[in-house]
């Protein structure tokens, strides 16, 4: 059993207990990071004069030699170590002998395990980001295509009033827009190293704890070496960040699925995101859709599990903290799975525009302009109300729409009704007349696509 200390023991750590304690079968994850931090920890020893140059380069070499080797298969991290910190350094003084044992000089594994989970959920954050910015950019090419597209709108899955297909799609663009503001504050806040903290009270060495900080990319060291090695509030903000884009992915999975199914006949999924049936032949089933729904679970566990580990820890470390390190790679690798494939089933759904639109038609989504028209006509809004209600009713006993009926039809209705309610009840007027900032009307759909390719140019990831 390789591990890092013993000396206050006096007889081996029971198998059970070394096995359960042990970590290097998922911290091995972070393996390139805690090299990284090494590097950066060995040559800001230099520079402070507390490893000489010599030292400092056959440290360096060492660790990129084990990087290289581990890279290319030639070195294998296997199970006989307790944790990733192990490997590498009984590996490093192994192969370099008496200089490999200064590496861990002013460092604690606890603020090194901080350092490699910070770094990993770092860079996992600019993957997802880039991921959610590639389902932005498909989202915007179908409201750019679909501007004249008409469906119904829907409040409690009834149909409410005829929007478009550009529209709708907006109303996710916005979602993961947020997302992908809420992983950017994210970053920033997580953006500091813990490194220097120690085990929890700092260290007497003269570390440079600024420019340790600086040789990876933070924008400053931690200001509490307590803090800095017990923080997982990211880990938290990041599970929770992960559960909402989930669940926007989750809501419009179930929309998908609705719209495909033979009632709607909104929209086809592409042979490459569908499945078939082992018995029934005539299926073609949404699975990935509804994989995607079910696995918004498997996240949302994840946030759970981690806030109520936290709840009851004092400070400093406590090993409990080690259950961080699976929920979280879990939920990054799912959260990154599903925006892939949920993003390719979107760029190669056919939609059935003709289908939406019918749709919208058969199901009085214009009543409402309906009533406005008579309210132009000079007749009271509650009047106006009941008298598209008796309309409704009308039409639904002599199954059949709005606009099917004839002029003489309505103005047995109402006599106020004239041959200029059709275009004023038509899907195109009844979107188009709807120009408030965010309705789904031509022109200030037109101002939302603009502000999207704003937003989509400025890649925050890139800054």
């Amino acid at each position: 059993m390789a591990q890092l200390w013993g000396g206050r023991f006096t007889k081996e750590t029971d198998q059970l207990v070394y096995n359960f304690n042990a970590s290097i079968s998922f911290d091995k994850k972070f393996f390139e990071e805690d090299i990284e931090g090494s590097i950066a920890h060995v040559v800001m020893l230099e520079k402070q004069g507390i490893l000489t140059e010599e030292e400092k380069n056959i440290i360096v070499k060492g660790l990129t030699g084990i990087r290289h080797d581990v890279q290319e298969g030639s070195l294998t991290i296997t199970e006989e170590y307790e944790d990733i910190h192990s490997f590498v350094e009984a590996n490093l003084i192994k192969r370099i002998g008496e200089a490999g044992k200064k590496l861990h000089t002013g460092r604690s594994r606890n603020d090194q395990v901080a350092l490699d989970m910070k770094l990993y959920t770092r860079a996992e954050v600019l993957h997802i980001a880039e991921e959610v910015y590639e389902l932005l950019t498909t989202l915007h090419t179908i409201m750019d295509n679909n501007l004249d597209t008409y469906m119904p709108g829907f409040t409690h899955l009834q149909k409410a009033q005829p929007i478009t297909l550009a529209h709708h799609m907006g109303a996710y663009f916005e979602m993961f827009r947020r997302d992908s503001l809420r992983l950017k504050d994210i970053y920033a806040r997580m953006n500091y190293c813990p490194l220097g903290s120690g085990a929890l009270a700092g260290t007497t060495y003269p570390l440079d704890r600024n420019y340790t900080a600086s040789l990876m990319g933070f924008e400053g060291p931690t200001l509490n070496s307590m803090d800095s090695v017990s923080d997982r509030d990211y880990v938290i903000e990041l599970l929770s960040a992960l559960s909402t884009i989930m669940m926007h992915l989750s809501r419009f999975c179930e929309e998908i699925i609705i719209w495909n199914s033979n009632e709607y006949h909104f929209v086809e999924i592409d042979d490459a995101y569908s499945t078939g049936s082992s018995i029934m032949p005539q299926k073609k089933n949404p699975d990935i859709a509804e994989l995607i729904r079910g696995k918004t679970g498997r996240v949302y566990g994840s946030l759970v599990s981690i806030l109520t580990v936290m709840k009851g820890i004092p400070l400093a470390y406590n090993k409990d903290m080690q259950e961080d390190k699976e929920l979280t790679f879990d939920a990054i690798d799912t959260v990154k799975g599903c925006l892939a494939l949920f993003n390719g089933m979107l760029k190669t759904m056919k939609f059935h525009r003709e289908s939406m639109a019918v749709s919208a038609m058969n199901g009085f989504t214009n009543a409402t302009d309906a009533a406005d028209y008579l309210v132009g006509k000079g007749v009271a809004f509650r009047d106006a109300h009941e008298i598209v209600g008796r309309l409704v009713l009308y039409c639904i006993d002599k199954d059949t729409c709005i606009d099917a009926l004839s002029i003489g039809e309505l103005k047995e209705i109402s006599p106020v009704f004239e041959d200029d309610v059709y275009d004023a009840i038509s899907l195109k007027t009844c979107v188009e007349k709807r120009l408030t900032i965010g309705a789904p009307g031509k022109d200030a759909m037109e101002k939302v696509l603009d502000s999207n390719r704003e937003f989509l140019s400025k890649r925050w990831m890139d800054e």
